[in-house]
């Protein structure tokens, strides 16, 4: 009995949130069900640059480290001097990007698509992305009793966090590719695509109310916890294994206004992601503890190492894969002839990077002209 509960409740609240995501299913994203926390950083010091707070927005998830390490040990507030930071999280990338247009927010760690969306709906007046923040962390889980390889797709029932996400584009995307035939706006098909959020998941697979999900870390470890078996890794299907999973971006009225604030929020960046890469397990230690913060609930071992250990945090937001991205976007149908022109403009991310004796990053003809 107590199984059938959660079945029922699992399936309840997939259905749901397939019927929030079906609401927008023209406007390629959806809507988020969660109220947004804000939160205000410790005592600033130092100069003052020439705003005195930015608005930081991220989710508190582990694709999302640069954000959690960054704001958890103080490396933005040290760039930002007494600019002191407000920091509001979210759970899913619309309910973000709607921050951004109302200036809740004036800096974002977000997913691609999500970006791509809010870019597109403004007409390219919204937003830029400035910068990367982390590739990979996407994996295909599945319960191994039903699906053993991936000629085993068919008829299945495949969760995705949210209708026209990140996630859910690059699994309609190898669907398409290999054949199967998936209504986008529904998800029926040859391969069921049940969109729901990540926190559904973990009981929505526990009840069989789905045979597997695509989705990002540290949801896909947790799944693993509870005997799933990764059958794909996304990083196996981009050139070089790198993929963009969370960019930085900016209003661009904010950027217009207060360059020196976004670039010491680049230079907060970059100095996180060089302590990540050289204090692996501090980091993680510390991300985690930004998270218990933030949702009351650490991560425990066994979801963090192998989760933290599959993302690798950069600062190029890969334009390239950005781009490959809404043109999947636009294969699976969610999406019609984008333009893109003008959504990257790394020139501030390139001065911190000059400066750090770095390579400059590419706009791959995304960048403003």
């Amino acid at each position: 009995m107590h199984h059938q509960k959660i079945g029922r409740v699992a399936l309840a609240a997939v259905a749901v949130t397939t019927a929030a995501g079906l609401l927008t299913s023209c406007g390629y994203g959806a809507s988020a069900d969660e109220t947004p926390v804000e939160q205000t950083a410790g005592p600033a010091s130092g100069k003052k640059l020439s705003a005195d707070t930015v608005k930081i927005g991220y989710f508190p998830n582990l694709t999302h480290g640069t954000a959690l390490v960054g704001l958890q040990d103080g490396l933005f507030q040290k760039e930002l001097g007494s600019t002191r930071i407000k920091s509001q999280f979210f759970n899913a990338g619309p309910s973000e990007i709607e921050a951004l247009n109302a200036g809740s927010i004036d800096i974002g760690w977000i997913g691609p698509n999500s970006a791509i969306n809010g870019y597109v709906k403004s007409h390219g007046t919204s937003l830029r992305i400035i910068g990367g923040s982390a590739s990979g962390g996407v994996k295909l889980v599945v319960n191994p009793a039903k699906i053993g390889s991936l000629a085993d797709l068919r008829g299945k029932k495949l969760a995705t966090p949210q209708l026209g996400g990140t996630q859910d584009v690059a699994l309609l995307n190898y669907l398409a590719g290999k054949g199967y035939k998936v209504n986008p706006a529904s998800g029926a098909g040859d391969v069921n695509v049940i969109r729901t959020e990540n926190k559904v998941v973990p009981e929505a697979y526990k009840s069989g109310s789905i045979d597997g999900a695509w989705v990002p870390e540290p949801t896909a470890s947790r799944l693993v916890t509870l005997g799933a078996k990764v059958l794909l890794d996304e990083k196996t299907l981009w050139p070089g294994g790198k993929f963009v999973t969370t960019n930085i971006i900016v209003s661009q009225k904010f950027l217009t206004a207060h360059p020196d604030v976004v670039e010491a929020v680049l230079r907060g960046s970059v100095a996180t992601n060089a302590f990540i890469r050289a204090n692996p397990h501090k980091a993680k230690a510390d991300a985690n503890l930004k998270i218990k913060a933030d949702t009351g609930n650490a991560l425990p071992p066994a979801i963090l190492d192998p989760a933290w250990q599959s993302i690798e945090f950069i600062d190029d937001p890969l334009s390239d894969t950005l781009r490959a991205g809404a043109e999947h976007a636009v294969t699976a149908g969610l999406l019609k002839n984008p333009k893109l022109d003008g959504i990257v403009d790394l020139t501030l991310l390139n001065k911190v990077l000059t400066a750090a004796g770095r390579p400059a990053a590419a706009d791959a003809g995304l960048g403003v002209k």
